[in-house]
Parts: C-alpha cells; structure tokens; sequence
C-alpha cells in the first residue's frame, strides 16, 4: 500500500486529523497511567499480612464498670475462650493487622541516635504470635514469666528505671532484614529509647502492620511481652479452623457477655473482614479507573467510527473513481485501515509522551513510583487493535461503492 497519497490525502483534512491524533494521544496516555494505577492497587491488596488471615477472629469488648484489676480480668476472659470448642489458641493485642487504628514505635541502632531508623508498629498483649498465627522462623517465644503488666513497664519508662522491664522482643524478619542487612538479628539490641533497649530473642516470617499503607514497610513491625489488661482500646484474637469461624466467634460473644452481662461488644469480626475493609478504597478506585479506561477507549472508538465514517461519505466519489481504474475491495479496505493505523500510531507516539509527562507530574505531587516502560507498548497494542476494529466498519462500507458511483457523480 502506497503511503504518500494517504499522507497527501491526510495533509488536506489537518485539522480533522490533528484531532484524531490529539484524541488518541490524550487517551494512550491517560490509559497508560490509569492501567499502571490499576496495577498499583491491586497488587496493594494482594499484600501478606504475615498471619493465619483465614483462622483469626477478632472480638472487642469495653466493660461499663469499672474493672478492680483489669489484668485479672483479662486473664478471665482469656481462660474463658480457650474453653470453646474448635479454638485453638487465644490472645490479647493492642491492634490487628489491617485494623487501622495502630500502634507505632520509633527505633534506633544506638541509644544516642539523634534520628530513629525508621518506625515500625508496635504490637502489646497476650499470647500475639501464637493466636495470629504468625510463624516463628528463628529463636523462641516469650515464656509466662517474661510478661509484665503494661502499668508496671509506663512507670518504670516515665521514672527512667527501666531494670524492671522485659527488655526483649520479637520482630519480623523484614524488620530484621531492614536493620541487619545479611546479619543474625538474635542477640541484637532496638532501643526504642535513650533509657530502654530490647534485645531479639525471636524472629516471625511477618506480622503486618494495622495501617500498613506503603508496601515497602507493611511488614516492619515488633512484639513486646506486656499484659495490657481489660479495656477499650484491646482485642481478644482467637485462632480456629476456617470452617469454624461463625461458631467459634458465636460462642466467644456469649462466653464474653456471661461473664459480665453488662460489657460491650465493640467489634466481633474476622481477619477476612478486616482486609475487605481495610482495603474497600483500594478496590472503590481500582473499580474507578477501570470504569474511565472503558469510558475513554469506547469514546475513542466512537471518534474514529464517526469520523471515518465522514470521510467516507465525502470520498465516495473519489472510491468510485478507484473502483473504476481497477481498485478492488480490498485495496479499498486496506487503503482506510493504512489511513487509520498511520494517525493512530501518531497518536500514540505523542501519547507515550505525555503519558512521561502525567507520571512524572503524579511523582512529584503524589510520592508515585516511575512508570514502567512495559505499560507503554502494552497501552500501544491495545489502542492500535481497538483503532483498527473501529475502521473496520465504515472501511467496508467504503469498500462497497461501485464503480458506477464515479459515472453518477460526476
């Protein structure tokens, strides 16, 4: 197929052309960026909380009265739930992966480190690896005598005496990766102030964060042995099969109210909840870009529909005249698709552009990663066949003008 009498043709209907391009220019780029966003959130919803997500049930409670020793109390509750039929560890934790509402901790390398290395989530209570389901990958668990009350380790932080408190941890191996790159984090120290450092004693594939909203750091997170008590602020965690969830978080409802009648349950929900919940923005904007992509190329596809559609209704002289010097259907159909495919990749050439452009614009503004160049020809393939079955119409109508139209024209 000759080019230069369709570049010819083109150069007679600038403007007209100048919008296509611009059309499918602002549409390549647009869809790049939107397809990249996409990508972005869905693989933020595919992020590893690091526990048993599919076996852990999560049931709060706040006592109207106030408790003569919430420790004891606690203590109660969880001997209560341990009773139930089909749980399989319990636990009480400050907070709960994905939850939201989270706890967090600023941690050094030296004591007298002037700015913390980074912040990781801070996770208090009974019995937290176990009853999450979190895999202990190095050294061991806290024992039942390395808890404290959380009362006993705020006086001991706020007097500056911190000899009393368990100053050991246990923290996830990315923490640990991120702190001792290619080290052995056991035996180490995090100070998480001037006056008190904890020493690792146990390594958990992963544990993540409540809020954790940068993939990079979800999993940065550290456990500390403190009985937190009764309160409003903590959650019972109970691990149970899977096909047991309903009944369980059932029993442990009622077991909770018989103890005291007068308590408020707060939240009574699993850990598949949570992520849903968590991550309902994630899939509100995935689902909003999806929609604008769609918008965008049906709109795209309409414009091309209509305007070859136009310009064959303007040519039918010209195609009978081709007809009559011997040009058969099909030159006639590869002559609008040539045409078509000639502005479409114009379009795209200048759209992989200001596509560059949107994102560099999104990185600055909006901490957005570089836009992979694998997005590009992708957002190319997929403009240039939709350009092409949208030709492929009003091409065939134009591949059906007889020869005589030339006679009856002129």
């Amino acid at each position: 197929m000759e080019i230069r009498p369709i570049l010819s043709t083109l150069r007679r209907h600038k403007i007209t052309a100048w919008l296509l391009i611009m059309q499918i220019a602002l549409t390549c780029a647009i869809v790049c960026n939107a397809i990249f966003l996409i990508g972005l959130r869905l693989h933020h919803m595919h992020m590893q909380s690091g526990v048993a997500e599919h076996e852990v049930l999560q049931v709060q409670v706040a006592d109207v009265a106030n408790t003569d020793n919430r420790y004891v109390r606690a203590a109660e509750d969880l001997a209560i739930l341990r009773q139930i039929p089909g749980v399989q560890a319990v636990g009480q934790t400050n907070q709960v992966p994905f939850a939201g509402s989270s706890s967090n901790v600023n941690i050094r390398l030296d004591a007298n480190q002037h700015e913390p290395t980074l912040r990781a989530g801070s996770y208090f209570g009974d019995n937290i690896t176990q009853a999450l389901g979190s895999r202990l990958v190095e050294g061991r668990d806290f024992t039942a005598s390395e808890y404290i009350d959380a009362d006993t380790a705020i006086k001991a932080l706020s007097s500056g005496d911190t000899r009393s408190l368990p100053a050991i941890a246990i923290i996830t191996r990315p923490l640990a990766d991120r702190l001792w790159p290619g080290q052995d984090p056991l035996g180490k120290t995090i100070y998480l102030t001037q006056s008190f450092g904890a020493r690792v004693i146990g390594v958990v594939q992963g544990l993540a964060r409540a809020n954790p909203y940068k993939d990079e750091t979800a999993q940065y997170s550290m456990v500390l042995p403190l009985h937190m008590g009764v309160g409003k602020d903590q959650s019972y965690v109970i691990r149970t099969h899977p096909q047991q969830r309903a009944e369980v978080l059932k029993a442990a409802v009622a077991a909770l109210k018989r103890a005291d009648p007068e308590r408020v349950v707060i939240r009574q929900r699993t850990l598949d909840d949570i992520r849903r919940d968590f991550f309902q923005d994630d899939i509100a904007m995935a689902g909003i870009l999806v929609s604008v992509c769609v918008a965008l190329l049906v709109v795209n596809a309409l414009g091309i529909i209509g305007l070859v559609s136009f310009w064959v209704a303007q040519r039918r002289r010209s195609i009978g005249v081709r007809r009559a010097l011997g040009a058969t259907r099909a030159h006639i159909l590869h002559y609008f698709q040539t045409e078509n495919f000639l502005l479409a990749t114009m379009g795209i050439g200048l759209g992989m552009m200001l596509a560059y452009g949107i994102n560099i614009y999104l990185m600055l503004h909006y901490e957005l990663p570089r836009l992979p160049t694998m997005y590009l020809p992708v957002g190319a393939a997929l403009l240039w066949l939709i350009s092409q079955a949208s030709v492929l119409w009003p091409a065939l109508r134009a591949a059906d003008v007889p020869p005589i139209v030339a006679t009856r024209s002129a």
